[in-house]
């Protein structure tokens, strides 16, 4: 099992950070049980990487007791992607502590990358496993807080349904005046870049992560192409609490926003569909103003001519299915995919299985 030793660091010294802690064991009961990783059983590969600027002290001592806590997986693979701060001495020293920790270290590229640079590092790190020996993949980032039976729920929901390919829980993030969690509105078809788990054999089929912008929605409609099925759940066991709101860790939020119209430009949307999804999200924060930077930068690349995802095959398969979301809802374009595109035998679940997922 190779898992990611960062995210029970940030978890912890993240909490003095944002307040968390009021929020757990106040208005939010429900989240008082958080634990980075479970016990699983099955062979689970997971690598993430902290980027250059996080604190040293997110791998302080106290987290070890907490950590040892958990039954050891096989091996546990951490990703420096050339921080600056301490971080890779710090995670050499936990090396040298616990034999089943692997270091890999990149040099540092002197500046943040956002989108391919978070898919290179993450190869980094698979780079030194043999996939056929596990038996599920995750990528996830190191900001997070996730429920202790996460990926045990996960896992149960893949065996379930051999068809589902990849899948996540919900992010919410912690917005203060007032305190509350608010959710980072993501869709049932797809299972969210800051975890993405992933059944090993439907990894490979659709030919992994596309190194470049929306990577994290290019692999989910690759599955839905080739018969496999993407899904996130908004369960009470499956929701997780994300440091940072999404597209905000790199200049701020409008930044990412932008980059996100400009990843959507890129994987082959229509201008039509990202307006509607614009105007569906006008109330989400930063209220107005986030769809307006998203809709700019997708014009602003459409206007510039910059390069699109250059599987033709895959845009127009995009096209139909935002069409039909438009026109009918994304959960009933969802469905008649998943009936009709394309008919998979082999990923069939029998009869003791039958579960729908």
């Amino acid at each position: 099992m190779i898992i990611n030793f960062t995210l029970l660091r940030s978890a912890l010294i993240s909490l003095s950070w944002y307040g968390i802690p009021l929020l757990i064991h106040g208005k939010f009961p429900c989240l008082k049980k958080i634990s980075p990783i479970p016990s699983i059983a099955d062979q689970v590969a997971m690598c993430s990487s902290p980027h250059a600027g996080m604190r040293p002290n997110f791998f302080a001592s106290p987290s070890i007791a907490f950590w040892s806590k958990l039954s050891p997986p096989s091996l546990w693979v951490l990703v420096d992607d050339g921080s600056t701060d301490g971080t890779g001495e710090i995670l050499d020293e936990l090396a040298a502590e616990h034999p089943l920790i692997r270091v890999v270290h990149r040099t540092d590229r002197g500046r943040r990358h956002v989108g391919p640079g978070v898919i290179d590092a993450f190869y980094a790190g698979l780079e030194t496993i043999n996939l056929d020996d596990f038996d599920y993949l995750c990528k996830f980032d190191v900001d997070l807080l996730l429920p202790t039976v996460y990926f045990e729920k996960l896992i149960k929901k893949m065996k379930a349904n051999p068809q589902l390919g990849t899948c996540s829980g919900k992010p919410y993030f912690v917005r203060h005046k007032p305190p509350r969690l608010t959710s980072e509105k993501c869709g049932d078809e797809i299972s969210v870049g800051m975890t993405k788990f992933y059944r090993v054999s439907c990894f490979k089929e659709i030919g992994g992560f596309v190194r470049g912008v929306m990577w994290d929605g290019i692999d989910c409609h690759r599955c839905r192409m080739l018969g496999w099925r993407a899904r996130s759940w908004d369960e009470p066991d499956l929701q997780f609490i994300h440091m940072r709101p999404m597209g905000s860790s790199y200049k701020g939020i409008l930044t990412g926003r932008m980059r996100h119209g400009a990843g959507q430009y890129f994987m082959g949307t229509s201008l039509l569909y990202l307006t509607a999804s614009c105007i569906f999200r006008l109330s989400h924060p930063p209220v107005v103003i986030g769809s307006l930077a998203s809709w700019w930068g997708f014009v602003y690349s459409m206007l510039s001519l910059k390069p699109r995802y250059e599987d033709l095959k895959f845009r127009r398969f995009l096209r139909a299915f935002q069409w039909d979301s438009l026109l009918r809802g994304k959960s009933a374009a969802t469905k008649k995919i998943a009936k009709t595109h394309p008919h998979r035998p082999d990923l069939q679940p029998s009869k003791k299985e039958g579960v729908s997922v």
